[in-house]
């Protein structure tokens, strides 16, 4: 049988990591082996529809490469794939649970079951529930004749239909992940399955979507592992062949205990989305990812060491690598806490990777936006020499004073306290008789710059670690950076020169 596997978010809010995660080794499992890899949109909470999610699951999806070969936007053989559009589907296998005794009517009004809940909780029940005791007390289809059952549907009377759950019965079931997972059946309640509104809640549907759809393997998230022995109870209430479960664990705050949340990142200040996200109601915006900088690939191969190791040392992986080397039984079984410097790591890694070209193109269109214009061959180049020190390529842009002229100390009241730090009235001469070595040259390249500067330092008995701080401030502005040779050589002979004068003549007048 061909793999086939689903990711099936609900359109609540924006994508969070961990469900893109989810999303991830679904992909990974079903390219691993050759499968499907399903979309569907589990939306029967339209209470707790969001209007644009939807979009925003498209698309971060998209942004990531992972992108599904059926969904409700490519469509596929087993479709439609959104709830919504199935909602006629579900009312037929309610009933077929209820012919075979597998399932009830329940006509219990919403202030009959408070008061048994009161009643349950009076005689020391601590967690009361809808279940094979309780519900032989209650109005429904087990307790009231066949004639009252069928008036009261005629009537239009509201009613909801639950799972019959065993009242001794051992619920087993192997997780790929975490081993055998064993629950009696007194710890699991009548769950309802189908409202008298004509929707499903998110079990039945879930359940027969995955049948119809004929998913063989349910990778899903730790939070939805309480609810695998009522799905199992389902699959054998309908007689049907059930898919394997791995419950994969879940994502960890930095610091201290619990599930990383949106709270967490807006302390932090690290995002938690995918991409940007503008609540539709509030209007509060929450960042993303892609908007912050990161590259997709980053971003990817980060989350796939969030709780998976491919049982070496190896980091940097793209996503034909994880899906070759990808394996469920080396997901771990506990948390995996987050790192947003670790996360910062891995997009430099990528960064740095990047062809010179490529990263002068993106600097290149930042400089644009800042109204300088530049060529490509020098933005290259530019690029070269900054990625080293880069995270982003918004950090290269520290590097502006390679594509403007004039004084980098102009209005820069940090380069001016460091230089003030730095200054010694016996560098003036040194710095001079640099300049006029330089105005010699022929050739103005990194290496042909290191021993003319060398060798003036050496005829006038100065230190490199006396002069280099102040020819950085007054060429650079700044006291970190790449090598002040490859900088000067970048920039040029006049502009250099321009800058050492502009320098010396600004400290003269402190003298």
């Amino acid at each position: 049988m061909s793999v086939r596997v689903r990711f099936a978010p609900s359109p609540t809010g924006p994508l969070h990591m961990g469900g893109v995660r989810t999303a991830l080794y679904n992909y990974l499992f079903a390219r691993k082996h050759g499968g499907q890899f399903l979309l569907r949109i589990e939306d029967t909470d339209r209470t707790r529809y969001v209007p644009g999610a939807e979009d925003y699951i498209r698309e971060s999806l998209a942004w990531c490469g992972l992108v599904p070969d059926e969904s409700p936007w490519v469509g596929g053989p087993d479709g439609p794939y959104r709830q919504s559009d199935r909602q006629q589907l579900y009312k037929a296998y309610a009933e077929e649970l209820i012919a075979k005794d597998r399932a009830y009517y329940a006509f219990d009004t919403p202030e009959e079951l408070e008061a048994m809940r009161a009643r349950l909780q009076a005689a020391g029940v601590a967690a009361p529930a809808y279940n094979a005791v309780t519900r032989e007390h209650m109005k429904n289809s087990l307790t009231l004749s066949a004639d009252e059952v069928k008036e009261r549907l005629a009537r239009g009377e509201q009613y909801v239909v639950r799972l019959k759950v065993p009242r001794h019965a051992e619920v087993r079931f192997e997780d790929i992940i975490r081993g055998w997972v064993v629950v009696h059946s007194a710890n699991i309640d009548d769950k309802v399955l189908f409202k008298s509104d004509g929707m499903p809640t998110y079990h039945l549907a879930n359940i027969v979507d995955d049948h119809l759809m004929r998913i063989t393997h349910v990778i899903r998230g730790e939070e939805w592992l309480p609810s695998a022995p009522l799905h199992v109870l389902i699959y054998e209430a309908f007689g049907w062949e059930r898919p394997a479960f791995a419950h994969l664990p879940l994502i960890l705050k930095p610091d201290g205990n619990g599930k990383l949340s949106k709270r967490d990142g807006d302390r932090l200040g690290f995002p938690v989305f995918a991409l940007d996200w503008i609540d539709p109601v509030s209007k509060e915006k929450s960042s993303g990812y892609r908007e912050k900088g990161y590259y997709p690939e980053a971003f990817i191969n980060m989350l796939a060491l969030l709780g998976w190791n491919p049982g070496t040392d190896q980091e940097i992986m793209s996503l034909a690598e994880l899906t070759e080397l990808f394996d469920l039984s080396r997901v771990h079984k506990g948390g995996a806490k987050f790192d947003p410097e670790k996360t910062k790591w891995f997009n430099q890694q990528y960064l740095r990777a990047r062809p010179d070209v490529e990263l002068g193109e993106q600097l290149m269109d930042r400089l644009k936006a800042r109204g300088v214009v530049t060529t490509l061959e020098k933005a290259t180049h530019a690029a070269t020499l900054l990625k080293e020190r880069a995270t982003f390529v918004d950090d290269m842009l520290e590097g502006m004073y390679l594509f403007v002229e004039g004084s980098p100390l102009k209005g820069n009241a940090t380069a001016e306290e460091e230089l003030r730090k730095r200054w010694k009235p016996e560098a003036a001469p040194v710095l001079e008789a640099y300049v006029d070595a330089l105005a010699q040259l022929s050739s103005f390249k990194g290496t042909d710059l290191e021993p003319v500067f060398t060798g003036v330092l050496q005829e006038r008995g100065m230190k490199v670690g006396q002069v280099m701080p102040i020819y950085r401030l007054f060429v650079a502005g700044r006291m970190q950076g790449p090598g002040m040779f490859d900088v000067s050589a970048l920039l040029g002979k006049e502009e250099v020169i321009a800058r050492l004068r502009a320098g010396l003549e600004h400290c003269a007048a402190w003298v």
